[in-house]
């Protein structure tokens, strides 16, 4: 009779020890990662949230937070965007932009390849160190290499000239991207070339046929961090560019919509909300080539 008894808490007890390890489970997944995932994503999407709220608010909810809800907008315009497409050069300023960022781009990538392939394929003496020294001047701060660059830039006549972006912004994105793609050509397989060169093809040949290739999402990641840097930069354009036709966006925003202390938030916030469009568009074409670059991953 006391077997009877205990049989079924037994099963009872076997029962609800599952479920209070699930639910532990559970708990424990919700606390260590959901919670910490919704948080990061919050943080790192606010500041967006926040510039488009700006961009489409009337000047009456931007600055009468008592009667209007500051996390809301009741009266969507237009009219900031308007603003700063048509009363300003603010078109201009993102064709100029974009001309920097593509053209220091290119050349950054083509340096970076041709300097990585030498380091890491030719081995010749002292390769190692010298593909160091590369990166350690990617450390140096753009604070200070832009006072002995400014010299020069007035030199050849370059000043307030985008041309003077387009040779200074490859300082600092080929030392990096030299870096990561002699990573990333580490992880090609040198058989590959060995056999090219037995069949009798030049150094050139291989690197145009075999190597750049397998090392496109590699290209296209040293090409996503250059395009960002190159867009975003803000020392060397406020150094070197004067006239507010021939300014970036980064700097134009910051000083031809700022009058004194009068600031036009509605046109700032359109600005940089206009303005990191093309970067993530950009991002969203070779986000899967970006991924598998980080991963080094390559087919033999």
């Amino acid at each position: 009779m006391t077997e009877a008894v205990a049989t079924p808490a037994a099963g009872n007890a076997a029962t609800a020890q599952p479920e209070t390890m699930a639910w532990d489970s559970r708990a424990r997944r919700m606390v260590t990662l959901y919670l910490p995932l919704a948080c990061f994503v919050v943080i790192l999407l606010f500041p967006f949230y926040w510039m488009t709220l700006t961009a489409f608010k009337p000047n009456a909810e931007l600055f009468d937070y008592k009667t209007y809800n500051p996390f809301w907008i009741s009266s969507p315009t237009l009219d900031h965007i308007y603003h700063l497409l048509f009363n300003t050069a603010y078109p201009r300023w993102l064709v100029t932009t974009m001309t920097v960022a593509i053209c220091s781009t290119f050349l950054s990538l083509v340096a970076s390849t041709l300097a990585a392939y030498a380091i890491q394929r030719l081995r010749f003496k002292g390769s190692q160190y010298v593909g160091l020294a590369i990166y350690l001047a990617y450390l140096v701060p753009p604070s200070i290499l832009f006072i002995p660059l400014a010299t020069m830039v007035y030199q050849l006549g370059l000043f307030d000239s985008p041309l003077a972006l387009i040779l200074t912004y490859p300082t600092f994105l080929i030392p990096f991207c030299t870096w990561l793609l002699i990573g990333y050509f580490k992880s090609i397989p040198y058989e590959l070339e060995e056999c090219a060169l037995i069949d009798g093809a030049t150094r050139l040949q291989i690197l145009r046929q075999i190597t750049l290739p397998l090392a496109v999402p590699g290209l296209i990641s040293a090409g996503i961090f250059s395009f960002t840097l190159s867009w975003n930069e803000f020392i060397y354009a406020l150094a070197f560019i004067q006239s507010s036709e021939s300014k970036t966006v980064p700097v134009a925003i910051l000083t031809e919509l700022v009058s004194g202390d009068v600031y036009q938030w509605g046109a700032l916030m359109a600005g940089s909300l206009l303005g990191s469009l093309p970067v993530a568009i950009f991002y969203s074409f070779f986000v899967d080539y970006y991924v598998s670059s980080l991963t080094g991953a390559v087919k033999e």
